[in-house]
């Protein structure tokens, strides 16, 4: 091996710790983004995103879904929920239970009461009916031309995905959301991304 070419090539260490740091800026621009999207068109970008996740739904003839309480500016879609529950869609919610654990999906219908957790989430409180769900709606901070989901890092929806069973996975993100990244070895693609731009 020529030594010069050994130096020359960045150690795999190095070469995950710019794929953090690239994934770190786009989070940052990607939030900044969210923050300043007015009103208006944040409604209008929901209202689009809400009725492509109940075609979607109605198209792949899903009967349980889990969705999910919108934080940092994500996408509301409380009417597109109320529609899927109208539609006989049985409905859950995520849960943390630990921090490197895979989340717990809870039934959830629109109406019915919430607790924030530990991390400031609304969720069912423990003791409900803890369900199997045959979908998830995951909310992406951005994704890639492949279908990569970029999260908030914690990897709760990765280590979900890659479990034993595998639920069909469609991610919801506003259209300004396609970005270029590399995904990393835990990354898992998902089926589908609904934007309100397509």
């Amino acid at each position: 091996m020529n030594p010069s070419i050994a130096r020359d090539a960045p150690a795999p260490e190095t070469e995950q710790a710019l794929a953090v740091l690239h994934k770190n800026a786009l989070r940052a621009d990607l939030l900044g983004r969210r923050k300043a999207l007015g009103d208006a068109d944040k409604l209008r970008a929901e209202q689009r995103i809400g009725q492509r996740v109940v075609d979607w739904c109605v198209g792949s003839a899903i009967t349980s879904l889990a969705v999910y309480q919108p934080i940092r500016r994500e996408p509301d879609l409380a009417d597109a929920y109320n529609a899927l529950a109208a539609h006989g869609v049985d409905l859950c919610l995520p849960v943390v239970v630990g921090r490197e654990m895979p989340l717990e999906f809870r039934r959830w219908r629109p109406g019915d009461a919430l607790e924030k957790d530990a991390m400031g989430t609304k969720v069912p409180p423990a003791g409900t009916a803890v369900v199997q769900p045959q979908a998830l709606l995951i909310p992406c901070l951005g994704f890639n031309e492949a279908g990569f989901r970029l999260g908030y890092g914690g990897g709760f929806y990765d280590r979900t995905l890659a479990g034993p069973v595998r639920p069909l996975a469609v991610g919801v993100c506003y259209g300004f959301g396609l970005v270029a990244f590399e995904p990393q070895t835990h990354d898992v693609p998902l089926e589908a991304i609904l934007t309100d731009v397509g």
